[in-house]
């Protein structure tokens, strides 16, 4: 029977075959998604984060292309770029952003921020500072 979820508790799976599968957040819970799902190939991760300082990460996901969705807050996302660093601001809810398949990108806000992410993690890396 189907139940309701909140996604900063309960993430959902998108699976290759297009099902979605509640998974509660735990502290290993990057580690599970890897063991139980394949190394998570072919599925994308749906979130949920709130954030009120820089990551002080870098990520990049090498299978596929990242929606980041704007609930609440104001932030600027940091996109490396063979030019340099772009940013591209969300200050209004409802405006999102789409990190290009293999793109290093960081989170800097400008006031608390909340925001939905659709994430291929097959592969995903996280740097303190990204390969140039």
């Amino acid at each position: 029977m189907p139940e309701a979820h909140r996604l900063d508790e309960v993430r959902a799976i998108l699976t290759p075959s297009l099902t979605l599968i509640p998974k509660p957040h735990s502290a290993d819970f990057y580690e599970k998604l890897d063991a139980d799902h394949d190394g998570f190939r072919g599925h994308s991760l749906i979130s949920e984060y709130a954030f009120d300082a820089a990551w002080g990460v870098w990520e990049m996901h090498p299978h596929g292309d990242e929606l980041v969705y704007l609930l609440e807050g104001d932030t600027d996302f940091v996109l490396r770029t063979e030019a340099g660093d772009a940013r591209v601001r969300l200050r209004v809810p409802g405006e999102y952003v789409i990190v290009p398949r293999g793109t290093w990108h960081t989170a800097e806000p400008h006031r608390p921020t909340r925001a939905l992410f659709v994430t291929p993690g097959e592969g995903t890396r996280n740097e303190r500072t990204p390969p140039v």
